[in-house]
């Protein structure tokens, strides 16, 4: 394969951002830190730093890092490091608790809650009112050109305690006019459309469509007929229940949305207005619903959906059992028989009814921002001169090497354009007698490290299947979405929103999980049912306090969006 996996590590590193550390129990009110709050500090006397941080597990530290040394030597400073792979959380908190800090912690991934108590208590300054064209040109223009970055790190005292980090991987990265997120549509749904030939009929374009398509699979056991499977192997369709890339949710496009139920910030819609809401008390959900049950009673969808993992899926899948089915793309879940299938088009509603002719996808947004990557201390005496530094990392050359290594190691050549090449994992096993995995590994430096979409363009190349599923859903799905509305992942929470969002979050997302799977397999719900239903949420699950605390974090971010 000519280049590594860039494209899986967008969800280890998703995975990463929404699992951030929290260090905020530990200072215990004890630390009393003199620093004015959203002031520069002139003072460039400082040019000896110590930075406290995270490194990889087969990372040998900083010390002999060509691309930070590099950096220190033009801009004229130098960072002893103190990084580790174990035990961060732990030392973390230690010099917090004890006020014995370093000049900046890097790669500890602070949740919003923690960079505002620190900013708020003064251990972490306020970075705002340095980030100018004359101290962070880089960084500058990055939130000048992408707002919603300004807004996802942007506390709510109008503060920032730290640098932001992320990965934007876009169409924009394949040169699109527009930018839309590779997550924007994560489920790409399929049909075996050598079973509607060899049945002589067309590709559905609705969901009337599919459900006759559907009973012809099963009628006519096509995985027995076509395949030559064991008799009553045919699943017309299967899905898991509410999965990220896997689920059934496109389907629900016949009904104005495809959201995710289980999830309740995969559940809040932003309407057109600016509002925001719950698709599972609205009246399209009921109906969805109702519909797809008549769907599971008549055999057409997979009886294990509820229950199966990704890899039973993939199973069924990859033995030519399964009619339709969704995923992140065709080949890797349909293997030997991914030549059969095409993508399905967003099918509309039932005719007859209200729904006739609607489509909408319920787009979602990218992998997030976060900003808890890089925080200044008060101990720092100097903070202009290592902003200038970490600026410097907002270079798309440079974030390059940082995450994955240096020009001459990671990347060997460039294309005929002059950008970059991964290494191969031949090229990798020959020069360094290590996989081009493990070797990212060895190289990569953590912090605030910031990948934007025409990095992809201008300095190094994306991996082939990324550039593929771009090209997907560009050309061929965000066409037939009707609203790019979406609510952003990347508002930012006061400590009582937390506190609210903690308290009902759970039980609200239980609920709503539930009830669906029982409407889905057993019918309904009827208008008693339907009623007891929006009780309950109200009355035990928190919705109002919920939608309030989403409404307000949104209104915030709007305004620090401008």
């Amino acid at each position: 394969m000519k280049k590594t996996r860039i494209f899986f590590r967008l969800a280890v590193l998703t995975l990463a951002v929404a699992m951030v550390l929290s260090f905020t129990a530990c200072t215990g009110g004890s630390a009393n830190y003199n620093t004015e709050p959203h002031t520069v500090n002139e003072n460039t006397d400082q040019t000896e730093f110590t930075i406290m941080g995270a490194q990889s597990a087969l990372s040998p530290g900083y010390d002999d890092n060509e691309v930070l040394n590099d950096l220190m030597d033009e801009t004229g400073i130098h960072i002893t490091w103190n990084t580790m792979s174990d035990s961060l959380s732990e030392q973390v908190n230690i010099r917090i608790a004890g006020d014995i800090m370093p000049d900046a912690f890097m790669g500890v991934g602070f949740n919003n809650y923690a960079l505002s108590m620190h900013g708020e208590d003064g251990a972490f300054i306020d970075l705002a009112p340095y980030i100018t064209p004359e101290i962070m040109p880089n960084l500058y223009q990055i939130l000048e050109d992408n707002p919603r970055v300004r807004a996802a790190i942007t506390m709510d005292d109008g503060g920032i305690y730290g640098l932001p980090a992320g990965e934007q991987m876009g169409t924009g990265g394949v040169g699109k006019e527009k930018d839309y997120s590779i997550y924007s549509i994560p489920q790409f749904s399929m049909i075996n459309k050598a079973w509607l030939d060899e049945l002589g009929l067309e590709v559905p374009t609705t969901l009337d469509e599919l459900h006759d398509a559907l009973v012809a699979f099963k009628e006519n056991d096509m995985s027995h007929t076509y395949y030559g499977n064991d008799p009553g192997t045919t699943l017309p369709m299967s899905t898991g229940f509410d999965q990220w890339c896997w689920g059934q949710n496109i389907f629900y496009a016949g009904f104005g949305f495809t959201n995710w139920i289980n999830d309740v910030c995969a559940d809040l819609t932003l309407w057109d207005d600016g509002t925001v809401g719950f698709v599972s008390t609205t009246q399209n959900y009921r109906d969805a619903v109702t519909y797809f049950h008549d769907w599971y009673a008549e055999g057409l969808m997979d009886v294990e959906m509820f229950s199966q993992s990704d890899t039973q899926l993939i199973s069924k899948c990859q033995q030519g059992y399964v009619g339709v089915s969704t995923w992140w793309y065709i080949e890797e879940l349909m293997g030997d028989y991914s030549d059969d299938y095409v993508f399905l088009p967003v099918l509309t509603g039932p005719a007859g009814t209200e729904y006739e002719g609607t489509r909408n996808v319920t787009i979602r947004t990218g992998g997030g921002t976060n900003g808890g990557q890089l925080s200044i201390t008060s101990s720092c005496q100097s903070p202009i001169n290592l902003l200038k530094f970490f600026d410097k990392w907002y270079e798309g050359e440079t974030v390059m090497q940082l995450q994955y290594g240096p020009i001459g190691t990671y990347f060997l050549d460039q294309d005929e354009n002059g950008v970059w090449n991964s290494i191969t994992e031949e090229q990798a096993q020959e020069k360094f007698g290590k996989g081009a995995g493990e070797l990212k590994s060895y190289y990569e430096v953590q912090g605030p490290k910031l990948i934007l979409s025409k990095y992809y363009l201008e300095n190094f190349n994306m991996e082939d299947r990324a550039i593929e599923r771009l090209n997907d859903l560009y050309d061929y799905w965000m066409p037939q979405v009707d609203h790019d509305c979406v609510y952003p992942v990347d508002c930012v929470f006061t400590a009582d929103e937390l506190d609210t969002i903690d308290r009902f979050k759970p039980d609200f997302e239980s609920a709503l999980s539930e009830q669906e799977g029982l409407w889905l397999r057993d019918g309904g719900p009827t208008d008693e049912e339907w009623d007891a239903y929006i009780q309950h949420l109200n009355d035990k699950c928190g919705m109002q306090e919920l939608l309030d605390v989403y409404t307000a974090a949104y209104g915030r971010y709007a305004a620090a969006e401008q």
